[in-house]
């Protein structure tokens, strides 16, 4: 399917529920004159940079860079997928909608991961929605090239498997911090994961949309922000969030955080996957 976006930042939450979308223009750039138009270098992805050269010279020609602007949906619930996304400096949410119009985040994926994976574990589509939560850019591999490349059996394999089980246990742990913890460290957890995934500190978010991910009442983001602002740990006005202590807010997180972080450091740890 082609990809989708909304128009603006209030109207996310409508492409979250399933609302207001519209066509995007999807310009396809070769990975070099991509990276001098100003898009980041592949290897920002920490998959793409595992990749053993020889498949890296394989994948180099395949790769399109692409611009993935706030609300971009990449897939739809139950649709088939023509491309597996590696994201550079953006973040996808996965969402789940329920019929009742609601919704709730599953798993985020950033520069540590890719977006498509029921594609190469065999089930060609998932429930789940891909919505582009923080915008930035990224790369995409045709699903051919993808499936290819995981049937040799070899390094690639291996590697998307360990991506894979980091990815479920940041779903296992979300479904734990979602029905157990408070919505402060919810939201601590939130940011912690968000932030690791871009560079600096600020992120560029509404409260609503917040609420929308984390499945809960606006009127509860708003409270716990206001409580990690009188503590100290940010700074918020209206679309932007500014981290001010990072410990401290590590400090106030669950211990939901620490085990995804843990997890994807052990499973998915620096240099050539082999």
């Amino acid at each position: 399917m082609d990809a989708r976006t909304v128009c603006s930042v209030h109207d996310v939450g409508a492409a979250l529920h399933g609302g207001m979308i519209k066509r995007c223009f999807d310009a396809h750039y070769p990975a070099p004159a991509a990276h001098r138009l100003g898009y980041a270098d592949p290897r920002r992805n920490h998959l793409l940079a595992a990749l053993p050269d020889a498949v890296w010279r394989r994948w180099q020609p395949h790769l399109e860079a692409v611009e993935m602007p706030l609300g971009q949906v990449l897939y739809e619930s139950g649709s088939a997928l023509n491309y597996v996304y590696f994201p550079t400096t953006a973040i996808v949410s996965l969402m789940y909608l329920l019929e009742s119009g609601g919704s709730a985040e599953i798993a985020g994926v950033g520069n540590e991961g890719i977006v498509g994976i029921s594609l190469f574990m065999g089930g060609e589509s998932t429930p789940s929605r891909a919505v582009v939560l923080s915008a930035g850019h990224g790369y995409r591999l045709r699903a051919a090239t993808m499936k290819e490349e995981f049937n040799r059996a070899g390094p690639v394999l291996h590697l998307l498997l360990r991506y894979t089980q980091a990815l479920i246990t940041q779903m296992a742990q979300t479904a734990v911090c979602n029905r157990h913890h408070t919505v402060d460290q919810q939201l601590c957890r939130w940011l912690l994961l968000s932030l690791d995934r871009l560079q600096g500190s600020d992120l560029v978010m509404t409260q609503e949309l917040i609420a929308n991910t984390l499945g809960v009442r606006r009127e509860g983001v708003t409270e716990a922000a206001r409580n990690l602002r009188h503590a100290g740990l940010i700074s918020y006005a209206r679309g932007h969030i500014s981290v001010l202590d990072r410990h401290g807010l590590e400090q106030r997180s669950c211990e939901c955080y620490a085990v995804v972080r843990r997890e994807c450091e052990r499973l998915l740890p620096a240099g050539l996957a082999s």
